[in-house]
Protein backbone atom coordinates (compact mmCIF):
# COMPACT_ATOMS: atom_id res chain seq x y z
CA UNK A 1 0.00 0.00 0.00
CA UNK A 2 2.70 2.52 0.82
CA UNK A 3 4.54 1.92 -2.53
CA UNK A 4 1.27 2.36 -4.55
CA UNK A 5 0.70 5.44 -2.83
CA UNK A 6 4.18 7.17 -3.22
CA UNK A 7 3.75 5.99 -7.33
CA UNK A 8 -0.05 7.45 -7.21
CA UNK A 9 0.98 10.62 -5.31
CA UNK A 10 4.67 10.70 -6.84
CA UNK A 11 5.58 11.15 -3.69
CA UNK A 12 7.46 9.09 -1.10
CA UNK A 13 6.21 7.66 1.42
CA UNK A 14 8.01 6.67 4.60
CA UNK A 15 6.52 4.77 7.90
CA UNK A 16 7.82 6.23 10.73
CA UNK A 17 7.37 3.70 14.13
CA UNK A 18 6.83 5.90 17.02
CA UNK A 19 5.83 3.24 19.78
CA UNK A 20 4.59 3.45 23.22
CA UNK A 21 2.12 4.11 25.71
CA UNK A 22 -0.02 1.85 23.72
CA UNK A 23 -0.18 3.75 20.33
CA UNK A 24 -0.71 7.43 22.20
CA UNK A 25 2.77 8.89 21.45
CA UNK A 26 2.24 8.22 17.22
CA UNK A 27 -1.31 9.33 17.45
CA UNK A 28 -0.10 12.90 19.77
CA UNK A 29 2.70 13.54 17.52
CA UNK A 30 0.57 12.88 14.35
CA UNK A 31 -2.53 15.30 16.24
CA UNK A 32 0.12 17.67 16.79
CA UNK A 33 1.25 17.95 13.23
CA UNK A 34 0.36 20.16 10.15
CA UNK A 35 -2.62 19.71 8.63
CA UNK A 36 -1.19 18.82 5.07
CA UNK A 37 -1.45 15.50 4.30
CA UNK A 38 2.37 15.27 5.01
CA UNK A 39 2.19 12.80 8.14
CA UNK A 40 -0.65 11.06 8.71
CA UNK A 41 -1.87 7.93 11.00
CA UNK A 42 -2.43 4.05 10.98
CA UNK A 43 -5.44 4.12 13.25
CA UNK A 44 -7.36 0.80 14.71
CA UNK A 45 -9.10 -0.10 17.75
CA UNK A 46 -6.56 1.18 20.02
CA UNK A 47 -7.10 4.40 19.72
CA UNK A 48 -10.60 4.70 20.09
CA UNK A 49 -10.48 2.34 23.41
CA UNK A 50 -7.40 4.80 24.19
CA UNK A 51 -9.86 7.35 23.97
CA UNK A 52 -12.00 5.55 26.60
CA UNK A 53 -9.60 4.43 28.87
CA UNK A 54 -7.22 7.37 29.83
CA UNK A 55 -8.77 10.56 31.59
CA UNK A 56 -5.47 12.94 31.03
CA UNK A 57 -4.48 12.43 27.50
CA UNK A 58 -3.02 15.77 26.02
CA UNK A 59 -4.97 15.28 22.33
CA UNK A 60 -8.28 13.76 21.80
CA UNK A 61 -8.62 11.30 19.18
CA UNK A 62 -11.53 11.99 18.28
CA UNK A 63 -11.12 15.30 18.02
CA UNK A 64 -7.98 15.98 16.86
CA UNK A 65 -7.45 12.94 13.86
CA UNK A 66 -9.62 13.37 11.01
CA UNK A 67 -10.62 9.98 9.43
CA UNK A 68 -9.40 9.45 5.66
CA UNK A 69 -9.98 5.77 4.41
CA UNK A 70 -10.63 2.58 6.00
CA UNK A 71 -7.97 -0.30 5.00
CA UNK A 72 -8.61 -3.85 6.26
CA UNK A 73 -11.08 -5.68 8.83
CA UNK A 74 -10.15 -8.68 10.82
CA UNK A 75 -12.25 -10.86 12.87
CA UNK A 76 -10.34 -12.18 16.48
CA UNK A 77 -10.73 -15.87 16.92
CA UNK A 78 -12.66 -17.31 19.81
CA UNK A 79 -9.82 -20.37 20.50
CA UNK A 80 -9.54 -22.69 23.02
CA UNK A 81 -7.05 -25.81 24.33
CA UNK A 82 -8.08 -28.72 23.10
CA UNK A 83 -7.91 -30.11 26.26
CA UNK A 84 -11.25 -28.90 27.39
CA UNK A 85 -14.10 -30.50 27.16
CA UNK A 86 -16.08 -27.48 25.46
CA UNK A 87 -15.83 -27.88 21.46
CA UNK A 88 -18.37 -25.43 20.48
CA UNK A 89 -19.72 -21.98 21.42
CA UNK A 90 -22.94 -23.15 23.44
CA UNK A 91 -20.63 -26.06 25.15
CA UNK A 92 -18.41 -23.26 26.35
CA UNK A 93 -21.09 -21.00 27.92
CA UNK A 94 -22.91 -24.35 29.24
CA UNK A 95 -19.24 -25.19 31.00
CA UNK A 96 -18.19 -21.73 31.99
CA UNK A 97 -22.15 -21.20 33.67
CA UNK A 98 -21.40 -24.69 35.48
CA UNK A 99 -17.59 -23.47 36.65
CA UNK A 100 -17.94 -19.66 37.47
CA UNK A 101 -13.95 -18.36 37.92
CA UNK A 102 -12.60 -21.62 36.99
CA UNK A 103 -11.58 -20.47 33.22
CA UNK A 104 -8.52 -18.10 33.09
CA UNK A 105 -9.04 -16.20 29.76
CA UNK A 106 -5.85 -14.74 28.35
CA UNK A 107 -4.95 -11.12 26.36
CA UNK A 108 -2.52 -9.50 24.99
CA UNK A 109 -3.13 -7.20 27.75
CA UNK A 110 -5.76 -5.20 29.91
CA UNK A 111 -7.87 -2.25 27.90
CA UNK A 112 -6.94 -4.49 24.69
CA UNK A 113 -9.24 -5.54 21.67
CA UNK A 114 -8.97 -9.36 22.98
CA UNK A 115 -9.82 -8.52 26.08
CA UNK A 116 -12.77 -6.05 25.42
CA UNK A 117 -14.15 -8.98 23.01
CA UNK A 118 -13.57 -11.52 26.16
CA UNK A 119 -15.21 -8.77 28.34
CA UNK A 120 -18.32 -8.37 26.03
CA UNK A 121 -18.57 -12.03 25.25
CA UNK A 122 -18.72 -12.53 29.60
CA UNK A 123 -21.44 -9.89 29.18
CA UNK A 124 -23.48 -11.37 26.53
CA UNK A 125 -23.70 -14.41 28.03
CA UNK A 126 -23.57 -13.90 31.54
CA UNK A 127 -20.31 -16.24 32.39
CA UNK A 128 -17.70 -15.54 34.75
CA UNK A 129 -14.20 -15.40 33.77
CA UNK A 130 -10.59 -14.50 35.05
CA UNK A 131 -8.98 -12.02 33.06
CA UNK A 132 -4.88 -12.68 32.66
CA UNK A 133 -3.38 -10.04 30.60
CA UNK A 134 -0.02 -10.62 29.16
CA UNK A 135 2.28 -8.17 27.67
CA UNK A 136 1.35 -8.83 24.05
CA UNK A 137 -0.11 -12.14 22.59
CA UNK A 138 2.64 -14.41 21.90
CA UNK A 139 2.97 -15.20 25.55
CA UNK A 140 -1.06 -15.12 26.09
CA UNK A 141 -1.11 -17.84 23.22
CA UNK A 142 2.02 -19.80 24.69
CA UNK A 143 0.72 -19.83 27.58
CA UNK A 144 -2.58 -21.37 26.18
CA UNK A 145 -0.70 -24.20 24.17
CA UNK A 146 0.64 -24.75 27.48
CA UNK A 147 -2.99 -25.06 29.69
CA UNK A 148 -1.98 -22.46 32.09
CA UNK A 149 -5.51 -20.42 30.54
CA UNK A 150 -8.08 -21.94 28.43
CA UNK A 151 -9.31 -19.46 26.03
CA UNK A 152 -8.52 -16.61 24.16
CA UNK A 153 -10.05 -14.26 21.50
CA UNK A 154 -7.17 -13.34 19.06
CA UNK A 155 -6.50 -11.79 15.78
CA UNK A 156 -6.58 -15.00 13.10
CA UNK A 157 -3.00 -13.96 12.21
CA UNK A 158 -1.71 -15.07 15.58
CA UNK A 159 -3.45 -18.73 16.23
CA UNK A 160 -4.23 -19.86 12.11
CA UNK A 161 -1.07 -21.72 12.32
CA UNK A 162 -2.12 -23.55 15.42
CA UNK A 163 -4.90 -23.95 14.54
CA UNK A 164 -4.29 -25.92 11.75
CA UNK A 165 -2.07 -28.19 13.48
CA UNK A 166 -4.61 -29.31 15.81
CA UNK A 167 -2.81 -27.48 18.89
CA UNK A 168 -5.81 -24.97 19.75
CA UNK A 169 -9.26 -25.32 18.84
CA UNK A 170 -11.02 -22.31 17.24
CA UNK A 171 -14.99 -22.25 18.40
CA UNK A 172 -16.31 -19.31 16.49
CA UNK A 173 -14.84 -16.02 14.88
CA UNK A 174 -16.04 -12.43 16.37
CA UNK A 175 -17.12 -10.82 13.09
CA UNK A 176 -20.97 -11.12 11.95
CA UNK A 177 -19.59 -13.15 8.66
CA UNK A 178 -18.11 -16.01 8.82
CA UNK A 179 -14.33 -15.72 7.53
CA UNK A 180 -12.73 -16.63 4.19
CA UNK A 181 -10.01 -18.19 5.85
CA UNK A 182 -11.70 -19.93 8.40
CA UNK A 183 -14.71 -20.79 6.75
CA UNK A 184 -16.66 -23.49 8.54
CA UNK A 185 -15.93 -21.81 11.82
CA UNK A 186 -19.17 -20.57 13.29
CA UNK A 187 -19.22 -16.73 14.28
CA UNK A 188 -19.93 -15.61 17.90
CA UNK A 189 -23.07 -13.93 16.81
CA UNK A 190 -24.86 -16.85 15.32
CA UNK A 191 -25.06 -17.72 19.25
CA UNK A 192 -25.17 -14.39 20.60
CA UNK A 193 -27.42 -11.99 18.40
CA UNK A 194 -25.73 -8.81 18.28
CA UNK A 195 -22.14 -10.02 19.02
CA UNK A 196 -19.54 -7.91 16.65
CA UNK A 197 -15.51 -8.01 17.43
CA UNK A 198 -13.22 -6.74 14.59
CA UNK A 199 -9.70 -5.28 14.00
CA UNK A 200 -9.55 -2.83 11.31
CA UNK A 201 -6.99 -0.40 10.83
CA UNK A 202 -7.05 2.52 8.54
CA UNK A 203 -5.58 5.98 7.97
CA UNK A 204 -5.85 9.20 9.27
CA UNK A 205 -4.94 12.89 9.37
CA UNK A 206 -4.75 15.94 11.54
CA UNK A 207 -7.78 17.66 12.46
CA UNK A 208 -8.14 20.60 9.61
CA UNK A 209 -6.61 18.93 6.91
CA UNK A 210 -8.57 20.43 3.72
CA UNK A 211 -10.83 18.61 2.64
CA UNK A 212 -9.34 18.15 -1.25
CA UNK A 213 -6.75 16.71 0.54
CA UNK A 214 -8.63 14.21 2.38
CA UNK A 215 -10.85 13.35 -0.64
CA UNK A 216 -7.46 12.97 -3.23
CA UNK A 217 -5.93 10.70 -0.55
CA UNK A 218 -9.40 8.40 0.41
CA UNK A 219 -9.62 8.24 -3.73
CA UNK A 220 -6.36 6.97 -4.30
CA UNK A 221 -6.29 4.13 -1.16
CA UNK A 222 -9.59 2.91 -2.59
CA UNK A 223 -7.94 2.67 -5.52
CA UNK A 224 -4.91 0.28 -3.78
CA UNK A 225 -7.49 -1.40 -2.47
CA UNK A 226 -8.76 -2.50 -5.67
CA UNK A 227 -5.92 -3.84 -6.73
CA UNK A 228 -6.28 -7.62 -6.74
CA UNK A 229 -2.34 -8.02 -5.56
CA UNK A 230 -3.22 -6.04 -2.60
CA UNK A 231 -6.24 -7.71 -2.09
CA UNK A 232 -4.44 -11.27 -2.03
CA UNK A 233 -2.10 -9.61 0.67
CA UNK A 234 -4.38 -8.74 2.59
CA UNK A 235 -6.28 -11.83 2.43
CA UNK A 236 -2.55 -13.40 3.28
CA UNK A 237 -3.43 -11.44 6.36
CA UNK A 238 -7.19 -13.13 7.44
CA UNK A 239 -8.73 -9.86 6.65
CA UNK A 240 -10.81 -8.51 3.76
CA UNK A 241 -10.72 -4.92 2.29
CA UNK A 242 -13.34 -2.64 3.77
CA UNK A 243 -13.04 0.57 1.39
CA UNK A 244 -15.26 3.77 3.16
CA UNK A 245 -15.59 7.10 2.16
CA UNK A 246 -14.32 9.76 5.01
CA UNK A 247 -17.68 9.81 6.29
CA UNK A 248 -18.59 6.15 6.37
CA UNK A 249 -15.36 5.51 8.36
CA UNK A 250 -16.13 8.75 10.40
CA UNK A 251 -19.15 6.73 11.85
CA UNK A 252 -17.38 3.09 12.20
CA UNK A 253 -15.08 5.04 14.59
CA UNK A 254 -18.19 6.67 16.14
CA UNK A 255 -19.80 3.66 16.41
CA UNK A 256 -16.60 1.80 17.64
CA UNK A 257 -16.23 4.53 20.22
CA UNK A 258 -19.81 3.86 21.64
CA UNK A 259 -19.93 -0.25 21.83
CA UNK A 260 -16.66 -0.23 23.45
CA UNK A 261 -17.35 3.07 25.92
CA UNK A 262 -20.38 0.69 27.23
CA UNK A 263 -18.02 -2.41 27.45
CA UNK A 264 -15.07 -0.65 29.09
CA UNK A 265 -17.91 0.87 31.65
CA UNK A 266 -20.10 -1.49 32.67
CA UNK A 267 -16.71 -4.07 33.37
CA UNK A 268 -15.45 -1.47 35.20
CA UNK A 269 -12.02 -1.73 33.13
CA UNK A 270 -9.36 0.95 34.00
CA UNK A 271 -5.81 1.74 32.27
CA UNK A 272 -2.40 0.53 33.74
Amino acid sequence: MGQWLSERLGQPFIIENRPGAGGNIAAEAVARATPDGYMLLLIGPPNVINGILYDKLDFSFIRDIAPIANIINQPLVMVVNPSISPKTVPEFIAYAKANPSKINMASSGNGTSPHLAGEMFKKMADVNMVHVPYRGVAPAVTDLLGGQVQVIFATESSVIEHIRAGKLLALAVTTTTRSDTLPDIPTISEYLPGYEASSWNGIGAPRNTPAEIIDRLNREINAGLADPKVKARLASLGGTVLALSPADFRKLISDETEKWGNVIRTSGIKAE
